[in-house]
């Protein structure tokens, strides 16, 4: 069976799961559609929607529109009895399934899932529904009696902190807390209780790496105690693990945090050095790159220039190196370093290199997790716009970072726009400057 034939074999299944016929879905993706506020007078026939239903089942299957998916993850997100369910062996993962095998692409695939998470979160949905009901029972098991833990108990929590953390840039901070508590809490029981010695390596970098989202989500919400320790927590349990490139992971997350914090620009340098020291004994390059990066960033905001450019040369090396096998392969990229570049120059170098640095990064930062980087990104754009003398063109670049900003809530990207801002204070009663101002106040509050 080839591979849109499966997804059509899916599609069917799952809706003959349900006792539903070609009318009834489309009854009930009328009646999803309603729910969601489309207007009555656009809606399809039942007629015209079973044929679409029917031509997505064929033997020359159709993939379903960006519209009809989005009603059709409505229906498959919910369990018969009402209750959503997104997790690994629901219908909705299984749906998910059908469309990469019509054809869909990741990308979709990966915002059709964020709506579903925000869907999730808007109704009061948490980690439960980030779970199989399998693994529901597993956890629920281990909690009363860790020696019970398995390996699906422990991939499943691995799977919530990955999802929450996917959600970073789609969600507000805030709502991200609430979905990663119980999983983060569900951590602190099962690694502090006897699990079987065989899955406490597993757990524990399961832990280490909500500790870290935690800590970053507590940064966010400008809750610098709580922030810390949650990173002190992260430190000490990925000090047990046998590689120390998780560790480094941890020193350059809190790094970057405390960069903006009260603690400011000596003490990210010690959490720096540190992880620069681990991930080169660690058995990650692409982290050891990554470390070198930010690194280099340090220096340059130092405005140690000679010291910056040579810790940005060890990153380019190493990321341009081989990474199969690598554990942390995907965790930064040729994207992601020549935004390190731009910052660089823009402390230490020339406006229009770091200018053309910031265009070469936020084109490659195109995943819906890296909307946070990318307003980031485009505030030190405008920053180096307004160094080459363009305030105008720079004012027009952090109007399109204010959704972002505001939508997420994070004080990273907000410090940023409001240094971009600042630096717009010669030209403050031009009727430009004053719309970027109504913005910010209209959206941020400031």
């Amino acid at each position: 069976m080839d591979d849109k034939a499966t997804g059509a074999a899916t599609l069917k299944a799952l809706r003959l799961r349900r006792g539903l016929s070609l009318a009834d879905t489309a009854r009930t993706l009328i009646s999803v559609a309603q729910r969601l506020g489309r207007p009555g007078g656009s809606l399809p026939t039942v007629a015209g929607l079973q044929r679409s239903v029917a031509r997505w089942e064929s033997t020359k299957p159709s993939l379903p529109d960006t519209h009809h998916q989005l009603l059709l993850a409505h229906l498959y997100s919910r369990t018969p009895a009402g209750t959503i369910a997104l997790g690994a062996g629901s219908d909705f993962a299984e749906f998910l399934d059908a469309l990469a095998h019509l054809g869909e692409g990741a990308a979709q695939l990966a915002e059709l899932r964020s709506m579903l998470v925000r869907t999730a979160t808007d109704q009061g949905g948490g980690m439960l529904a980030l779970l199989s009901t399998n693994v529901q029972a597993g956890l629920s098991a281990a909690l009363a009696d860790p020696s019970l833990a398995d390996d699906e108990a422990v991939a499943g929590l691995s799977a919530v902190v990955s999802d929450v953390n996917a959600q970073v840039g789609g969600l507000p901070f805030t709502r991200l807390q609430l979905l990663l508590a119980p999983a983060l809490e569900t951590c602190r029981r099962l690694t502090a209780d006897a699990v079987p010695e065989a899955l406490l390596p597993r757990l524990r970098a399961v832990s280490v790496a909500a500790h870290t989202l935690a800590g970053r989500l507590a940064f966010e919400t400008r809750d610098d105690v709580a922030s810390r320790a949650l990173y002190a927590v992260a430190t000490r349990e990925a000090g047990l693990l046998p590689d120390s490139w998780q560790r480094a992971a941890v020193h350059m997350s809190h790094a970057l945090t405390t960069l903006y914090s009260a603690q400011g620009l000596d003490r990210a340098r010690t959490l720096v050095d540190a992880a620069v020291r681990d991930a080169c004994t660690g058995g990650s390059v692409v982290v050891r790159a990554r470390a070198h990066a930010l690194q280099a960033e340090i220096a340059a905001r130092a405005g140690e220039q000679r010291q910056s450019q040579a810790a940005l040369g060890l990153a380019w090396y190493d990321v341009e190196g081989d990474h199969s096998g690598d554990p942390a392969a995907s965790s930064f990229s040729t994207g992601h370093l020549r935004g390190f570049e731009g910052v660089c120059e823009l402390y230490v170098g020339d406006a229009a290199r770091a200018h053309d640095r910031f265009v070469s990064a936020a084109g490659a930062l195109a995943a819906p997790r890296e909307r946070v980087q990318r307003a980031i990104t485009a505030t030190d754009q405008a920053l180096a716009r307004i160094r080459m003398g363009d305030p105008r063109s720079a004012a027009d670049l952090l109007h399109e970072c204010v959704p972002a900003t505001a939508a997420t809530g994070g004080r990273v990207p907000t410090i940023r726009l409001r240094r971009a801002r600042s630096e717009l204070r010669p030209w403050r009663r031009e009727h430009w400057a004053v719309d970027l101002d109504d913005h910010l106040m209209d959206m941020l509050g400031s």
